[in-house]
């Protein structure tokens, strides 16, 4: 079986120096092996068929036969490296905590301890007739989190 420290160590070596990195790596009992990159721009098909036949050029099927698929990260897949919440700083994203609520807001103070989300709520102050807004920053550290994820928001 094809480890995924392999693929790790072929996919890290080409992307070196690059404004890419890498996501994750998957291989399964049967060799299927899933690559997912992403960068703080895009990624074009013509990358991935570029780190595709790298992948493959470092791999002997006559040895052991594989099946290779090479993505981007999905939009709206759950973040998983750090490099993620770095390109996603600034902008709308839903966590849900491991255990507890899910929380919406603006990814803010990307660490590679913590990261924060400032959000905005109505609330009614003592002695006030209406709801005013306060906005305040959340703070997680990454294994709080069930998940964070990119909110695609039409304005």
């Amino acid at each position: 079986m094809i480890e995924e420290k392999l693929i790790k160590e072929i996919v890290e070596e080409y992307i070196a120096g690059s404004a890419y990195f890498l996501v994750d790596v998957k291989v399964d009992k049967s060799n299927s092996i899933l690559v997912e990159v992403d960068s703080k721009e895009s990624v074009s098909i013509d990358y991935c068929v570029d780190l595709s036949r790298h992948i493959e050029s470092k791999l002997d099927r006559d040895v052991e036969d594989f099946e290779l698929e090479v993505g981007s990260a999905g939009l709206t897949s759950p973040f998983k490296v750090l490099q993620q919440y770095q390109k996603y700083e600034g902008n709308d994203v839903e966590v849900q905590l491991s255990n507890g609520p899910k929380h919406t807001g603006k990814l803010v103070n990307v660490t590679a301890e913590n990261f924060g989300l400032e959000t905005t709520k109505k609330v009614k102050k003592e002695g006030e007739k209406k709801k005013v807004e306060v906005t305040e920053v959340l703070t997680f550290a990454y294994d709080q989190v069930k998940y964070t994820k990119y909110l695609i928001t039409f304005k």
